[in-house]
């Protein structure tokens, strides 16, 4: 099997990004984006997936979090896109259903290079420490987007600190699945034969 790993910069008037990722990692992380929950769920999403990660952002945080946020999952889902290059062999398709406490997420997802976002359910409180709630699905939908994932999420719950920590748990494990190597392929999984 290739190296399947990646780092990718982002630079804008809003933020610079730097990303490091091995799709076949140990879970190792080091997140530094100035948003303590959101660098916890990075935390979670590499441990839980077994991907390697590094992220240091610079943010405009004096005007809120959604410009780190965003540029965040822009970077990270160009670096999962170059990781896994043409995707030959991969499993490419997963899902997963994880709970927290009272809360539950579910994902399924598609590395199928044709992006889409879908998401069914609310966050119940508006705010998680520094992070807006609802920023925790646009993460989602920024992540599918550039990293060419159709990906199907929902949550429910009564408590958003579970809810979202179960979307980044769940989104984790679906992706460490769909990407694993099926060792009987030696091309895509598309009658296409390409992806």
């Amino acid at each position: 099997m290739s190296d399947r790993t990646a780092a990718v910069t982002r630079e804008t008037a809003e933020t610079e990004i730097e990303v490091t990722l091995d799709v076949d990692g140990d879970g190792d992380s080091t997140v530094e984006t100035g948003v303590g929950f959101f660098d916890h769920m990075l935390d979670s999403f590499a441990r839980h997936g077994l991907f390697d990660l590094t992220v240091r952002a610079d943010g405009d945080l004096h005007i809120d979090d959604h410009h780190t946020v965003e540029d965040v999952a822009i970077t990270l889902g160009e670096a999962f896109d170059e990781a896994l290059g043409d995707r030959r062999a991969i499993e490419r398709f997963a899902d997963r259903t994880v709970p927290l406490d009272e809360a539950v997420a579910e994902i399924v997802v598609d590395v199928s290079g044709r992006p889409l976002f879908e998401f069914d359910g609310d966050f119940s409180q508006e705010q998680v420490g520094e992070l807006t709630s609802h920023m925790a699905g646009h993460f989602f939908r920024s992540l599918a987007m550039n990293a060419g994932l159709t990906m199907h999420a929902a949550v429910s719950g009564e408590n958003a600190h579970h809810e979202i920590e179960a979307l980044f748990k769940a989104s984790a494990r679906a992706l460490d699945d769909a990407t694993q190597i099926d060792e009987r392929r030696s091309d895509v999984a598309s009658t296409k034969e390409s992806l």
